[in-house]
């Protein structure tokens, strides 16, 4: 579990950390140099979930490493889907990471909202629904592995 105090906001105790593939830690199917290692380093302390339409056809080829549940639907649009499935995992306890226009009612559920900058670029829906903007996914991954540094972000 990941535990924030954030000052002048009630404490976020995090179990699931939900996260989009294409766009937000893959560009054109791949994943991004560093990511695989630090999606690893968070799954000893909660569990990872991919969620994903794949566009590519990649994803759990290009995941087999990464200690998650790798979900892929074929569905056209995944905005709802993914949205319940943030809320059945309990949304309260849950961080959504993502970019895109489908990942907007995921964002806006979820406990922690970060939305990433990436090669493929963000929504603008999506921006408006995050909590914290990161330029690349990395970023986001290292406010969740080093608290303080989410804490020092988010102060009121």
């Amino acid at each position: 579990m990941l535990r924030f105090t954030i000052p002048g906001r009630e404490p976020l105790e995090i179990e699931h950390v939900v996260l989009d593939f294409n766009g937000t830690f893959a560009c054109d199917g791949r994943v991004l140099p560093g990511v695989a290692e630090r999606l690893n380093a968070l799954a000893d302390r909660v569990a990872v979930h991919i969620f994903t339409a794949d566009t590519f056809g990649t994803a759990r080829e290009a995941c087999a490493g990464i200690r998650a549940k790798v979900v892929v639907t074929r569905q056209p649009v995944v905005g709802p889907e993914k949205e319940r499935y943030v809320a059945e995992l309990g949304a309260g306890r849950t961080a959504a990471i993502g970019n895109g226009a489908n990942d907007v009612l995921m964002l806006r559920r979820a406990a922690l909202a970060i939305l990433v900058l990436g090669p493929e670029g963000a929504a603008v829906e999506a921006l408006l629904s995050a909590d914290v903007v990161v330029k690349e996914i990395n970023e986001g991954l290292d406010l969740l592995l080093n608290p303080k540094r989410l804490a020092a972000t988010l102060r009121r």
